[in-house]
């Protein structure tokens, strides 16, 4: 079947798309975090349920590939164990500090991106990425009024937050060399020590005292449970599968999407206030995110157009 060959063999242009719409979903992230927190499921034992309940969801998934988690080797974990931290930190960011300075702070990921692939794979820095992290950086300068200062960390959330964006860089880089390991198995690997690091982190900062209730976690799963099988089971698996497919700078830009989804809905939803200069900011980088998508559209289009 035609899915299942795209499946399997990529194709870049959806590859680029689903990297989009995983970011946009990555935008909404803080919603049912915050959610839980208030709900008396506090701070990272938030993120713990968060990443825990899709593994438990998939574990007959989980029970049919054990053999692929097996062969695919230590470079795979590690893959898994990169992707996993940089997730688990992203999401507790969110807890302790303002949604926009999580969201800049974090896709800075473009600038480890591009360094990383240019360093570690030898590949090139094209003009379109160089255009897209020009648009991306300046935006998100915008966005935390850079006349005040540079974005610099200054508080426990900001520095989780710029970790995990350098994280996740690796995590995309290792994703170029690791094993050919299909989509579906990353994605468990991923989801995998997911839960097992957010245990770990709410362990270290909050300790079992602060183990949320179990009748606070069922009153919470009517909602929850949809929510991961709908949204955030689907936005993983669209990073794991376009991820691979692009180098760490491209991959880096289009999920900065995320940036506009969230500095939006935060906006909406809560008390921190838009104006001209987040607008600005938010048009910049989601110009910076769609450049890898329609410049070299634009460009084709124009060649065809001069030759006909």
């Amino acid at each position: 079947m035609k899915v299942m060959r795209i499946y399997k063999e990529g194709n870049p242009n959806l590859a680029r798309i689903a990297c989009l719409l995983g970011g946009a979903v990555w935008g909404l992230f803080w919603i049912p975090l915050r959610n839980l927190d208030e709900a008396g499921i506090s701070g990272a034992w938030a993120t713990a349920l968060f990443h825990t309940l899709p593994i438990l969801l998939l574990l007959p998934v989980i029970a049919l590939r054990t053999s692929r988690f097996r062969l695919a080797g230590v470079l795979f974990q590690a893959v898994g164990f990169t992707m996993g931290l940089s997730l688990v930190l992203y999401s507790t960011a969110f807890l302790y500090t303002d949604v926009v300075r999580v969201v800049a702070l974090y896709y800075l990921t473009p600038i480890w991106g591009a360094l990383l692939g240019r360093i570690w794979l030898k590949e090139q820095i094209s003009g379109d990425r160089i255009v897209g992290i020009c648009l991306g950086l300046i935006g998100m300068l915008v966005i935390l009024n850079v006349d005040q200062g540079l974005p610099l960390p200054q508080n426990g959330g900001d520095w989780m937050a710029l970790a995990g964006g350098v994280i996740w860089a690796i995590a995309a880089t290792l994703m170029r060399q690791k094993p050919q390991v299909d989509a579906l198995t990353t994605l468990l690997v991923w989801f995998f020590w997911c839960s097992a690091l957010a245990v770990i982190l709410a362990l270290f900062m909050q300790g079992d005292r602060a183990l949320p209730q179990f009748n606070a976690i069922l009153n919470q799963l009517p909602w929850l449970l949809p929510l991961i099988l709908l949204i955030v089971i689907p936005g993983y698996f669209a990073i794991t599968w376009g991820t691979p497919q692009l180098n760490p700078g491209t991959s880096g830009l289009l999920l900065m999407t995320e940036i506009s989804v969230g500095t939006l809905t935060a906006a909406w939803l809560t008390s921190e206030i838009i104006g001209p200069r987040e607008i600005t900011g938010i048009i910049l980088i989601t110009l910076a995110g769609l450049s890898e998508v329609f410049l070299p559209a634009l460009r084709n289009a124009l060649r065809w157009t001069r030759s006909s």
